[in-house]
């Protein structure tokens, strides 16, 4: 039970830690579009990317699925970036309608993209696993700390919702575009510092 907490200490750390921003930027843009109410809605997304990320983590650890991790960092603040421009562009429809088929684009991205965060967190665990034999019982606690932390930063998104919809008079599509843009910038100064590093 000991080493169960120790990995999924590890995952829960390494998600909210902020050296590691960029997955919570990318949680951050996707969390975004949400509010309380459509919370199903997200939890299909965050499922989405949860799938996504889990099987690349596992593949990525056992060897199966081999990426220079220098080209998966650099396509992590792609991800970021992609799923800040979806928003900016969709906003005033999604604020509109709160029609699920106009979170198509999302699910799909989401998907996608978490395989690619998914080697991201792989470099971690590959590291301190060293020489260790037995990787599924560490796979699979790291990768619930992980979703820990990412409920976390879910429900963190979900409760801003709440309160500007509650105490301000700022519309859904307005908050999507500011903070959008920002983690837009963000993640392209991040892109950017890491391909001038290759």
């Amino acid at each position: 039970m000991n080493d169960f907490w120790i990995w999924f200490s590890t995952g829960f750390q390494h998600i909210l830690d902020w050296n590691g921003y960029d997955h919570i930027l990318y949680v951050i843009s996707l969390c975004v579009l949400f509010t309380a109410k459509d919370w199903k809605k997200l939890l299909v997304l965050v499922t989405a990317f949860t799938i996504g990320h889990s099987l690349t983590l596992a593949m990525s650890v056992l060897d199966v699925l081999v990426v220079k991790q220098s080209y998966i960092e650099l396509l992590i603040p792609l991800t970021i970036m992609s799923t800040c421009i979806v928003n900016i562009f969709s906003r005033k429809k999604i604020d509109a309608t709160r029609n699920i088929g106009n979170f198509k684009i999302n699910y799909s991205l989401a998907l996608v993209f978490g395989f690619i965060h998914g080697m991201g967190f792989s470099y971690l665990l590959k590291s301190m696993l060293g020489e260790e034999e037995n990787t599924l019982f560490p796979l699979l606690s790291f990768n619930l700390g992980l979703e820990f932390g990412q409920i976390i930063i879910v429900v963190l998104m979900l409760l801003v919702s709440v309160f500007l919809a509650r105490f301000t008079r700022i519309k859904k599509a307005d908050v999507i575009l500011v903070i959008s843009s920002a983690v837009l910038l963000v993640s392209t100064l991040l892109f950017i510092q890491r391909l001038n590093a290759l």
